[in-house]
């Protein structure tokens, strides 16, 4: 049976040598974009290929698309090939930001390719070593396959959004930090503040203090109280640039939850039009 959602580093560690299983590191730094893989070149899961949030998880930047668009999908489907990644493989994907770098790789994956086959590793890399589990520095060469797939499309665009804002049949919900919801501390973006109506659901509050995601009875408790009368499925999630909004979307199907659409441009493309209306303060 697949894993689809998450994977714990006990289980991981008994496939290491499963040729049908295939784990990326995309360990990441917003504010350091070199960092992530400089990381993986030190130490890393044993047999981990790379992917960057940047060079391989997105495609190139407009001013006007967000900071991180989805990539052309046919240079995509090639580097999941170049990677030893087919349709049949068990992939598991991790990082250090406590999933909110390497989600955006298993919804490409699982939402957008229908790759069912792919979990997040339950507490990432620090769990990992917490737990006393093998690393290596060696960089692995693998076998290049051919991946067929042909992308859903089940995205949402700014123009989907702003036709729906005050719409009580959909929530937005907004992965960011609270100080960037509310628009006191913006350090990424040229603009603070939020899309009007969206709610704010870090995306940390999915985890507990060791960084492995609550229970999914916890979970469901609390998206059910957030969302209110919204029916699940209606969900917009959105973040920064279409990132960590994964994770929210990833904890509501650990949850057992309809996880809803992703934003892909999120608040970096929204805010990049001045016309677009902007919010700040707790309230939506």
């Amino acid at each position: 049976m697949p894993y689809t959602t998450l994977v714990s580093a006990e289980e991981l560690a008994r496939h290491l040598d499963d040729p049908a299983w295939v784990i990326v590191d995309c360990r990441h730094d917003l504010a350091n974009p070199d960092a992530g893989e400089r990381d993986y070149r030190k130490a890393h899961i044993p047999g981990a290929r790379f992917m960057h949030a940047d060079r391989d998880l997105s495609g190139p930047l407009t001013g006007r698309n967000g900071r991180h668009p989805l990539p052309d999908p046919r240079l995509f489907l090639t580097k999941l090939g170049a990677a030893g990644i087919d349709r049949a493989k068990q992939v598991v994907v991790y990082d250090a930001q406590g999933g909110g770098i390497c989600v955006r790789l298993w919804w490409m994956l699982k939402h957008w390719l229908g790759h069912e086959a792919v979990a997040v590793l339950d507490g990432g890399w620090a769990k990992w070593l917490k737990d006393d589990h093998p690393e290596s520095d060696a960089t692995p060469v693998p076998v290049a396959v051919r991946y067929d797939a042909t992308p859903r499309e089940i995205t949402v665009d700014a123009d989907f959004v702003a036709l729906h804002l005050g719409d009580p049949w959909y929530v937005v919900l907004d992965a960011r930090a609270g100080e960037r919801y509310r628009g006191e501390a913006e350090t990424i973006d040229p603009a603070a503040g939020h899309i009007p109506g969206a709610v704010n659901r870090f995306f940390k509050d999915n985890l507990q203090p060791d960084g492995t995601f609550k229970p999914a009875e916890t979970l469901r408790r609390e998206y059910v109280a957030l969302l209110g009368n919204a029916a699940p499925e209606r969900v917009v999630h959105q973040c920064g640039s279409g990132v960590s909004a994964c994770h929210n979307l990833l904890a509501m199907e650990v949850a057992g939850l309809p996880s809803g659409r992703l934003y892909v441009g999120s608040w970096s493309e929204w805010c990049a039009d001045p016309s677009r209306p902007r919010a700040t303060g707790a309230a939506p």
